[in-house]
């Protein structure tokens, strides 16, 4: 697989009362997760709260995945972290156990070292790294991170390691950004970062979406995005899949889902997010899920 494709969950990461992740709901989650039909997972991204979660707990509870026997090559984790040594750390892991890809922030704080330090940075990192199977989505979220993977940067990175540098995660949420990328690096799969994007996405040469809401609507996604690629009428799909995410997103993306499924699975440790986060209730869970109705039904472990 050089051009990954599809309905990408970075899936959410749940905590046991006492900060540590729940390795068993991390797993019923995921499982849950790619069993509605989600293509891919991506644990550590932003939405699992993956800068608040150490390297060593990152890569432990990576391996749970794989030991839990879930296929790898389903596996796209976030890796990216300031440091270089640490993300090549990461990396090198995920690569090792065989994962689809790594998505890979650029090094944020120092924010004036521009395409060119990018550019040194992913360089150098691919190069460390070493490992012919490595694949690199580039991970662009400049208002949380600072720092633009621009469409410049991107067809560099591509031109430089076209087998390796193989996609683009655009958490943006500007249009014109997705399409500059496409554009700029016609080898690149580019995933926007939000379903309400998909079928205008999928329309224009994106190749599907990495959206934190899979982690709740992954079977509504998929019809839609197969639905889509085949040509078939989907605006009423689309309005609805829009409507759940609006829904979701306006409560707040992390929280919302994991006071959802605190509600609907039963299991309270979903209530628990890590500082600087704030833990969630379930009244805020039950409020979410009578504002989402029957959208939701399917939500809940069995």
């Amino acid at each position: 697989m050089t051009r990954p494709q599809g309905t990408v969950a970075p899936i959410l990461t749940p905590f046991e009362d006492d900060g540590r992740i729940a390795r068993d709901l991390w797993i019923s989650h995921a499982k849950w997760v790619l069993g509605q039909g989600a293509h891919f997972l991506s644990p550590f991204g932003t939405t699992g709260e993956a800068l608040s979660v150490s390297l060593r707990e990152r890569m432990q509870a990576l391996e749970w995945l794989a030991e839990a026997g879930i296929a790898p090559n389903r596996l796209m984790p976030g890796t990216g972290v300031t440091a270089l040594p640490e993300t090549v750390e990461l990396s090198a892991h995920a690569v090792g156990l065989g994962c689809a890809a790594v998505m890979v922030l650029p090094s944020f704080f120092y924010t004036g070292a521009g395409d060119n330090g990018q550019a040194r940075y992913y360089s150098e990192l691919i190069e460390k790294v070493a490992k012919p199977s490595m694949r690199v989505i580039l991970y662009h979220i400049p208002q949380n991170s600072g720092v633009p993977v621009s469409p410049a940067l991107t067809a560099r990175l591509s031109k430089a390691f076209p087998d390796t540098v193989v996609a683009y995660k655009d958490s943006a949420g500007d249009w014109n950004n997705t399409a500059a990328v496409i554009a700029a690096a016609p080898d690149i799969s580019v995933f926007p970062s939000s379903e309400a994007q998909l079928t205008r996405g999928l329309a224009n040469g994106a190749a599907g979406c990495i959206s934190a809401t899979v982690n709740l609507n992954a079977a509504a996604i998929r019809r839609l995005y197969d639905a889509a690629r085949k040509g078939e009428d989907v605006a009423e799909a689309d309005a609805a899949i829009k409507a759940f995410r609006k829904v979701i997103q306006d409560a707040g993306l992390i929280p919302a889902m994991k006071a959802v499924l605190a509600v609907r699975s039963g299991d309270r440790r979903w209530l628990n997010l890590r500082a600087p986060h704030e833990n969630v209730t379930l009244e805020g869970g039950q409020a979410l899920l009578a504002a989402l109705g029957s959208a939701a039904d399917h939500i809940g472990h069995d």
